[in-house]
């Protein structure tokens, strides 16, 4: 748990949906408060679209797409690899600098779980951080390394999806 009075450290975790789009609720809330907001996406690729991407641009939120994708449709697993240690590099710079109120590390979880950042360097830089940022990890399957220095840990879980009927993920629901 985070020794800090006055920043958080919040993680979404989980199989169930809404795990980022909680988090770009606390995206939402923040900016109206004034904070100068920041989201690195370690999965998603620039090919997705989505609406809240689209949003924080109307709103001036910085936002980097870093990801490539879901890991399950990479064809070249390496270069996923690549980009994902990119995506940190970016994400422990903001972590560090002192320029956020708040960084959202969007599916980070996910670099973790497949061993291209160590949860040991993740942990560093989160406790490290500059004292004003506050932070919110998603993904599944939080290393509990990462729920242990969590302030709040939300688990989502699936209790019926769409999808599962064949239904599609729809504009202005899902993304």
């Amino acid at each position: 748990m985070s020794s800090r009075a006055t920043t958080r450290v919040l993680v979404n975790t989980g199989h169930g949906k809404g795990k980022s789009s909680a988090a770009f609720g606390v995206m939402g809330r923040a900016w109206a408060r004034g904070w100068t907001v920041a989201v690195v996406q370690f999965v998603k690729g620039g090919k997705w679209q989505v609406g809240e991407k689209k949003l924080a641009d109307h709103l001036g939120i910085e936002w980097h797409t870093l990801g490539d994708g879901f890991t399950w449709e990479s064809t070249n697993l390496d270069e996923t690899a690549a980009k994902n240690r990119h995506a940190w590099r970016v994400a422990a710079d903001k972590l560090a600098s002192g320029d956020y109120d708040l960084l959202i590390l969007d599916e980070l979880t996910y670099t973790i779980s497949y061993g291209w950042v160590s949860a040991e360097d993740v942990v560093v830089a989160i406790t490290g951080r500059h004292p004003r940022t506050n932070v919110v990890v998603t993904g599944r399957d939080a290393a509990p390394e990462l729920v242990e220095i969590a302030d709040t840990v939300t688990e989502m879980r699936k209790i019926k999806h769409a999808y599962d009927a064949g239904i599609r993920a729809r504009k202005g629901i899902e993304y």
